[in-house]
């Protein structure tokens, strides 16, 4: 098996590391049973956000419909992330059915999730009170693919994120039109 594929016949992880200059991002990905969990220590950004939705794609392709993200060891998020988040939840919904479910969100991490409408799109809940489930502890670790720093590709991905956000909520057009009008145009310029 090669770095970064996980055999969907048994349990697995992955791990997705991505340096930032200031701090170490990562999600800890693994399938657990039916459940394919996802566990982001640190910022969860348009960094790390090719590799969640590159991983998510291969676990559907494998035929895994409920993922859960638990946002723990998570303090913030950006809108490419969430955008990810929400293009993975639509993504599932148009295949045919699926389940996303964000557990043990911080107090700030709900309230943005909340305020892109995103729980109408799949279930957030909060660290305090019924936190849901946590992330199991991964049996087996592998690197994952890193981004490849293609100025094009990390565009792309930030483009698909923010049209997910306005896909799942409409009203988010007025907050992200400028943001999509400039990727839009990034991505026609030539390098």
């Amino acid at each position: 098996m090669r770095p970064g594929s996980v055999d969907p016949g048994r349990s697995a992880a992955i791990v997705i590391f991505i340096q930032r200059v200031s701090e170490t991002s990562q999600i800890l990905v693994g399938v657990e049973g039916d459940r394919v969990w996802v566990r982001v220590e640190g910022r969860g950004s348009f960094q790390n956000s090719p590799g969640l939705r590159d991983f998510a794609r291969q676990m559907m392709a494998r035929g895994r419909r409920t993922f859960a993200i638990d946002l723990s060891g998570c303090p913030v998020m950006d809108s490419t992330f969430m955008g990810t988040l929400a293009g993975i939840a639509l993504r599932l919904r148009e295949s045919g059915g699926g389940t996303l479910e964000v557990v043990r969100a911080n107090e700030r991490n709900y309230e943005l999730l909340r305020n892109l409408g995103l729980d109408q799109l799949f279930t957030i809940r909060a660290a305090a009170g019924n936190g849901g489930a946590q992330a199991p502890a991964a049996p087996s670790l592998a690197e994952a693919p890193q981004d490849t720093g293609d100025r094009q590709a990390a565009a792309r991905t930030m483009l698909e994120a923010h049209e997910a956000l306005v896909e799942a909520a409409p009203e988010n057009i007025t907050k992200f039109k400028d943001v999509l009008d400039y990727l839009k145009q990034d991505l026609k310029e030539p390098l």
